[in-house]
């Protein structure tokens, strides 16, 4: 298996090395040449197996230039009991009649980023052995909330590495900032970046780009890569659980032979939803891919008319990890539907930069909406969503998932498709407990009381455990208080890494 740019100037790169750039040099994703094909016989043979072996026979698929030995080695340092608290890793939870909600956030830091992050960095470090990489890898990552504590805590005291996370100072919960803040580890460091993720995210993209900067990293016998969904190595073990939920569903007989399940995605970046993307094109049988947004809702606009157009209010929301307004994964999927065309997608890149938008063809935007369907829920409805699903079902949701739950409810109010529907949860709804708190405690029992108290308060009303890493995250020690503008990101950068 060989990976290529979706901008074109890159073919035949190895897994190995394309995990190890994190991004192509011309800027674009590296994408697999051709996506492998899981048979009746293959599906059959995953079905009893544990997430671990069905991880293995999954991402081998996409890993040739790995051993079967160094593929169990990475997969045995992610899926543990020791960094999970369910055995089953991402179980899935009867909601409703036909709806299965899949809770991805049992790791370390209680969100769906560490099903990938617990992984990349044994993928990333085996790559840099594996190509004879002799220079340190500096992970260089942009975060709108759940990726920069996940890949702190996946990649802390690593060998060869450091790690340099940048989030948006007023763009995150009280919850994931202190998370960040408080990381351990010899080799991380923590910037809060004046501005919302975009500006992180422009910031880092700008350090990648600039070849001036790499040609002294590398004089210092330092290389960038990334631990943000750009990062093939970091997209690949998300395929998985889409996979595993369906295995599940057919196991226990819930589904019958080829009946096909939506699968509904919260989503910003549009990372998440592209792995059950790939999860689909890989033989899972899928009906639809639904696009669930918050009032950031450029993803719906997209897939409902086919223009992006980021020229838009920038909304602060109560789901923060989606408040994004340039969806990077999204040009991987465009690649994929125009079947390599790397000359479109590189026009619309580039219209998108000097425009603020573009707009794909007709035939594109079809074949997009064969398989997407999309809407969006403001935060008054993700408030009442949060509050009708605890009354009704005695099931409590995170902010993001309770958009999930409610463009599900609109999708099938206006279809009326009653096919088996997988959820994805992305979160505890402890790393937002304010707000899941406001859907479920009176007024008055809230008064007065910040995010730790409240958290403490929703546990013990509804009778749910706050995961062990959320667990008196109050009295942890402040360790990284740097701040900086988007241009003064590289500065940091480089003081950190003491190339001044």
């Amino acid at each position: 298996m060989k990976y290529e740019s979706s901008r074109g100037k890159y073919h035949s790169v190895t897994a190995a090395e394309a995990i190890k750039m994190g991004i192509s040099p011309d800027g674009g994703l590296f994408v697999p040449e051709s996506i492998p094909h899981l048979d009746d016989k293959q599906l059959t043979a995953m079905a009893s197996g544990s997430y671990q072996e069905k991880t293995f026979h999954i991402i081998r698929q996409f890993l040739s230039d790995f051993s079967d030995d160094e593929i169990k080695s990475c997969i045995d340092g992610a899926y543990n009991q020791d960094r999970f608290d369910n055995e089953r890793i991402a179980p899935l939870v009867k909601l409703d009649t036909g709806v299965y909600i899949q809770e991805l956030w049992h790791g370390p830091t209680a969100a769906f980023k560490d099903m990938a992050l617990q992984m990349l960095p044994q993928l990333l470090t085996s790559s840099a052995r594996k190509t004879g990489e002799k220079a340190e890898i500096v992970i260089l990552v942009a975060t709108s909330g759940d990726t920069g504590k996940a890949a702190l805590e996946g990649f802390k005291d690593v060998a060869g590495t450091k790690i340099i996370v940048f989030y948006p100072d007023e763009g995150v919960s009280e919850i994931q900032k202190r998370q960040m803040l408080t990381q351990e580890g010899n080799n991380v460091y923590v910037v809060a970046v004046r501005g919302n993720f975009d500006d992180a995210q422009n910031g880092v993209k700008r350090i990648f780009s600039n070849e001036e900067f790499a040609a002294r990293l590398l004089q210092n016998g330092q290389k960038l890569s990334s631990a943000n969904s750009i990062n093939w190595g970091r997209l690949l073990p998300q395929i998985v659980y889409y996979v595993a939920a369906y295995l599940e569903l057919k196991a226990t007989g819930i589904l019958g032979e080829a009946e096909s399940i939506n699968i509904v995605v919260p989503t910003g970046n549009f990372g998440n939803i592209l792995a059950a993307y790939y999860a689909s094109r890989m033989g899972i049988p899928v009906k639809r891919l639904i696009c669930a947004s918050n009032a950031n809702n450029i993803l719906t606009d997209f897939i409902q008319t086919g223009i992006y157009d980021r020229q838009r209010k920038f909304e602060k929301t109560i789901s923060p990890s989606m408040d994004i307004l340039i969806s990077s994964n999204l040009e991987r999927l465009l690649f994929e539907v125009t079947a390599h065309d790397a000359r479109r997608v590189v026009a619309w890149m580039e219209d998108l930069k000097n425009r603020g938008r573009y707009e794909i063809d007709t035939a594109t935007r079809n074949a997009v909406q064969d398989i997407f369907w999309a809407d969006f829920c403001t935060d008054e409805e993700t408030i009442a969503t949060i509050r009708d699903i605890w009354r009704e079902r005695g099931y409590l949701l995170d902010t993001h998932t309770a958009v999930a739950v409610n463009v599900y409810q609109k999708y099938r109010s206006e279809t009326g498709d009653k096919t088996i529907s997988i959820i994805a949860s992305t979160a505890s709804p402890f790393k937002f407990a304010s707000n899941v708190a406001q859907a479920v405690l009176e007024t008055e029992e809230m008064r007065g009381k910040d995010e730790f108290e409240l958290m403490k308060l929703l546990s013990q009303h509804t009778d749910v455990t706050i995961p062990a890493g959320l667990q008196e995250l109050d009295r942890r020690e402040i360790r990284h208080r740097s701040v900086c503008s988007q241009q003064g990101m590289e500065e940091m950068l480089m003081s950190f890494l003491q190339l001044g």
